[in-house]
Formats: C-alpha cells, structure tokens, sequence
C-alpha cells in the first residue's frame, strides 16, 4: 500500500469517527445526569484505573519528517495493551506494552537511497514503557461530563529487536546479537512522543485514536549503521478502545470536567442558601452571647437568668441572682459537696458544646467566680467505638466545658475535669434514647 493513501485513509477515518462520536455525545447529554462528585473532594470519589487495547500500523516514518536510510515505508500491524492511573483530571501515569514489525524498502534513483540495500524488515520482539498522559483541551468544556478529549504523552521505555536486511527473515537469525553472538534480540532505550484524542462511549468504555513517535538511542534498528551520529526512530499509528476499572457508582476522572464542577460548587443556589442561613446563625449567637454578658445589677448573673434584679452591691446571691440567706453563704467551712446543676448533653462522636447548654455554664461560673471553690467536671460517652476512643471523647468534652468556664472568667485552678468513657451510664446503650442520655458532662462542686 501506498504510504500516502494509508495517510488520507487514516485521515478520513478520523473525520468519520468524529463526527459520529459528536453525534453520540450530543444524543447522550439529553440522558446522562450530572455526576454528584465535588471538585475538592479527593480521588477516591472517582474511578481512577483503566486498562485499553489497540492495534494500528507501525512505520519507520515519522509524521514531522527526518532523514531515513530507506526510501519507502511497508504498513505493518501492531498490537499492545496498556495500564492507567489517573493521578488528577488532567494527569495520568500509563503502562504500554506493544509488538509488531516495522518494514521499509529503497526505491533505486531516490535521494538518500543506499545502494545495495533494497529492504529490511525488524521484528519487535517487545516494546515497553511508561508515559505521562496530559488531557489538553476537550471540545465540549462547559457541560459536566466532558465526551471528548484531547491528550499529548511522553516517557521512556526500552525496545527489544532483531533486523534482517534484503529479504531475509529476522526469525532466521537465531542468536547473533551481543558481544559473543549470544543474543537474540538488541535491547535499546527509546523516547516515546505522541499525542491523540479519545471520545467517550459509554460510562466504562472509551474509543482512542493515537500517533505515538519513538526516537530510539541507536542507528542498528533498520538494521544499518549508516551514520553514526544518527538516531533511527519509528512511529505507530492506533485505534483502541479503552475500559474504567471500579465502581461503577464513582464517575471516571479522565471525564470529569472540573471547571464545570467547580462553578457548580460555588455557584449552587443551596450552598449560597446555606450560607445565608449560617450569617444569620452567627448573627444569632452574637446577640444572645450580648445578652447572656449584660448584668445591670452588677451581682454576677446575667439579666437574662437574674430572678431578682436590682440587688445591692456586695450582696452574695445564689445561681438565679437572689440574695442568699445568711445561713446558706458559703464559707471555707462549710463548701461541701454541691451539685444541682444541669448535665451537659454532646451530639454523636462530638466535643463541641451545645448553645443550650450556655444559660447552666454561665450559672455555674457566676457561683464559681463569686463564692469561690472547686468543681469537678466528669466527662462521659455512649457505647459505640472502642473503649480507649470513647476514654478520650469524654475527656475532651470535660475540657470543653472548663474552657468555657475559664473563658467567662473563672480561674483554671477551680475546675478539675475527669473522662470516664463508657461508664457510669444513666440509661441503656442499647437504644439510641439511652446513648443520647450518655453522651454527657456532669459537674459537681467541692
């Protein structure tokens, strides 16, 4: 076959396949859903691994030109297989493992042609390597899932081969290569270049079109050393198509269009709902935080829990701001065990205290800080998770409690926390009433 019309056979085959696929794609738009995968949340939410297929025709011609020792180029079949990982949207890592024989002849009068060599013919016993994969540019960049794609590649890898020159067969050669004839094949390095688009069948399945230029470190892979300074080189031109391994609930990475996904994310009408609705949250507590701090009378509780406004100064009251009788004010002597406060509810595998939980701290801390005294605050946890995590959730809710008391202005010196884990439990762990119930923080003052 004629070099030039496999070049225009390969050409309108493209256009064919474009079109087609464009068609596909535009048909499959009015039925695929937009994926749910966010832009910022990590690999693992897509399916990363994919192995492909292809075959195609090797040549010893490259598409940008170069000088040849032969004139000709032969259409031989090639065939490989290949492994990915994508590492990002646009980024990826991929195997290539490919065989197949690369011919050329001499055309006797042409420039540059060698007299006495007609042909040669290399057998690739294998040819293997690794190559980044960069997506470039995708036709149809603003819709969510992209359909087509288009990707440059380059690496290294390493050919083993054997040339025969004027109609021999390199399979007659036997063991003639390396430095005691020893050898059955030649084993060099080469650069693989290349770049190619791919169009999106099916959620798992693609179709890729490729050219990939291998510039090999040798002048013997036609077989000839025609100059030494020279390197031979070869190029193979594919069709294959390409399968998603994994999940088939994560969208494939190499089709997620992340500017889209992007936009979407900041963009999206309930995220700017929710964010309004956290400014007024935060407007919220900022106004009780105001309220809970105002005490007009000055006697340590705040207007919003004082039952008995307007108490002179220096007159020591209880936690709701009422004058304590005189029996009942505390001394040195006679500050023994004291509870009555509220217990302290936690949320599910948290330490962060509750907003209601507010008015029974700002009481403790107002007995604290006008009588003086310890108290001991004991943390603990419902059932679920180990024991040693469930020991330390319940010293961390012990921890957050004395902040918020040293924070309103009680020294640290008054508040001795303990974690209890699992123990101690007020109700049943074997239903979720009880665990709420177990979730807690218990003071008692000393």
């Amino acid at each position: 076959m004629n070099y030039s019309t496999l070049k225009k056979g390969l050409a309108a085959s493209f256009v064919a396949l474009l079109g087609v696929s464009t068609l596909a794609s535009a048909q499959d738009a009015t039925t695929t859903s937009s994926s749910s995968a966010k832009v910022f949340g990590g690999r693992g939410q897509y399916r990363t691994w994919s192995i492909g297929v292809n075959g195609g025709v090797l040549s010893p011609f490259l598409a940008i030109g170069g000088t040849n020792d032969f004139t000709e180029a032969d259409v031989n079949l090639g065939y490989g297989i290949s492994l990915r990982k994508q590492l990002g949207h646009a980024f990826g890592l991929e195997g290539n493992i490919f065989r197949g024989k690369v011919s050329g002849t001499n055309e006797a009068g042409k420039p540059n042609a060698i007299p006495g060599l007609t042909e040669f013919e290399t057998e690739l016993a294998y040819s293997a390597d690794l190559r980044g994969v960069v997506n470039v540019a995708t036709v149809d960049f603003l819709r969510r899932e992209n359909s087509v794609n288009f990707f440059v590649t380059a690496g290294y890898g390493v050919v083993a081969y054997r040339a025969a020159l004027n109609g021999a067969d390199p399979k007659d050669l036997g063991e003639v290569f390396g430095e005691d004839g020893d050898k059955k094949y030649v084993k060099e390095a080469y650069i693989p270049v290349g770049a190619g688009i791919k169009f999106k069948v099916s959620e798992r399945v693609s179709f890729n079109l490729g050219y990939t230029m291998h510039f090999v470190d040798g002048d013997n892979f036609d077989g000839v050393y025609a100059k030494a300074t020279t390197k031979d080189k070869f190029s193979y031109g594919y069709a294959g198509l390409e399968f998603s391994l994994g999940s088939s609930a994560k969208p494939n990475l190499d089709w997620v269009n992340p500017l889209a996904l992007m936009y979407d994310e900041l963009k999206d009408p309930s995220l700017r709902q929710e964010v309004e609705a956290l400014k007024n949250r935060v407007s919220n507590v900022e106004k009780s935080v105001e309220d809970l701090k105002k005490d007009t009378d000055g006697d340590g509780v705040s207007d919003q829990f004082d039952k008995c406004p307007g108490t002179p100064a220096g007159t020591a009251v209880d936690g709701s701001g009422c004058p304590l009788p005189k029996a009942q004010e505390p001394t040195a002597m006679n500050s023994g065990n004291v509870t009555g406060f509220e217990t302290i509810q936690f949320e599910f595998n948290s330490s962060v205290l509750k907003t209601e939980s507010y008015p029974t701290l700002d009481k403790l801390s107002s007995v604290l800080r006008e009588n003086g005294g310890k108290v001991t605050v004991n943390g603990y946890a419902s059932s679920e998770g180990t024991a040693a995590y469930n020991l330390k959730l319940s010293k961390d809710r012990a921890n957050s409690v004395k902040t918020y008391l040293v924070n309103s202005g009680v020294n640290s010196n008054q508040v001795v926390t303990r974690g209890h884990g699992e123990a101690n439990p007020i109700a049943s762990n074997d239903t979720e009433e009880g665990r709420i119930q177990n979730r807690r923080v218990e003071t008692a003052r000393n």
